[in-house]
């Protein structure tokens, strides 16, 4: 029998932890704006996250009832006065989804404007349906968007990056999936279903090895290729092959059987 769901209550956020999946809601419906303190109880709930080793999975959502994912920052904490308070608080959200070892799956049934789109397109899996947009509007504001405007031209490449951001036109989720900023591409009556199957999937595997796995794809990024490849060399041997999940599951194969995970 599993362990009973945990609810963390936030003001802007909800955070439910049941067995293997932690599911975080966005829950300021309708447009789910970006406050300071909502960016800040993002970061501190990802962070949570460390230490609950029974969770392999997090999955970031919009409340039901809401128009957008996120319609971006609050309009009074994207004042030029705020502007030190929100880049603080808007990069610890980034910096909690790099280092956190479990992978993020972000679910998007609804347009994902500005900092909601850089939110949006930072999970490792993204699954959308067809009411998903993707946009950067910032320069129309006299701004630019400071994440994606990294995240952008790695994903998409330089021109189509140059694109979205300096014509701040929004992406339909046709073309998002076709770019490959969206892993699955799903009608809103069988997203429910299509996340809960990649969450069995994710579930099943070592957290060790799903951690490692992670960690080893965003440590080589940047990097120059030979570099990147002794990078990941010295990570599966020197690290991976000491973890029992990783001596486990080669026996397993050997052996024609299901693994038995321990999670180290």
């Amino acid at each position: 029998m599993g362990s009973p769901a945990t609810t963390l209550e936030y003001e802007s956020i909800q955070v439910a932890v049941n067995g293997r999946v932690a599911r975080m809601v966005l829950n300021k419906p309708p447009h789910n704006f970006l406050t300071v303190k909502a960016m800040r109880e993002i970061s501190q709930a990802i962070e949570s996250m460390h230490a609950a080793r029974e969770v392999r999975a997090i999955v970031m959502e919009a409340a039901p009832g809401s128009t957008f994912f996120c319609a971006g920052v609050a309009p009074a904490d994207a004042a030029p006065g705020r502007a030190f308070q929100m880049m603080e608080a808007f990069q610890g959200i980034f910096k909690s989804m790099l280092e956190i070892s479990k992978p993020l799956i972000t679910v998007i049934n609804g347009p994902a404007v500005g900092a909601g789109c850089e939110l949006a397109l930072f999970g490792d899996l993204v699954v959308a349906t067809e009411k998903a947009q993707f946009a950067q509007p910032e320069v129309r504001a006299g701004v630019f968007p400071p994440i994606a405007a990294i995240l952008l031209p790695h994903l998409v490449g330089p021109k189509r990056a140059m694109e979205m951001i300096l014509l701040a036109q929004p992406i339909s989720h046709l073309d998002a999936h076709r770019l490959g900023l969206v892993n699955r591409l799903v009608p809103e009556a069988k997203l429910t279903a299509e996340v809960d199957a990649i969450l069995a999937r994710i579930t099943d595997q070592s957290s060790a090895v799903l951690e490692m796995a992670k960690r080893v794809m965003f440590d080589s990024m940047g990097y120059p290729l030979a570099e990147a490849f002794q990078r990941s060399a010295n990570l599966y041997l020197n690290q991976l092959m000491d973890l029992e999940d990783a001596q486990e599951g080669l026996r397993a194969i050997a052996e024609k059987r299901k693994p038995v995970w321990k999670n180290k």
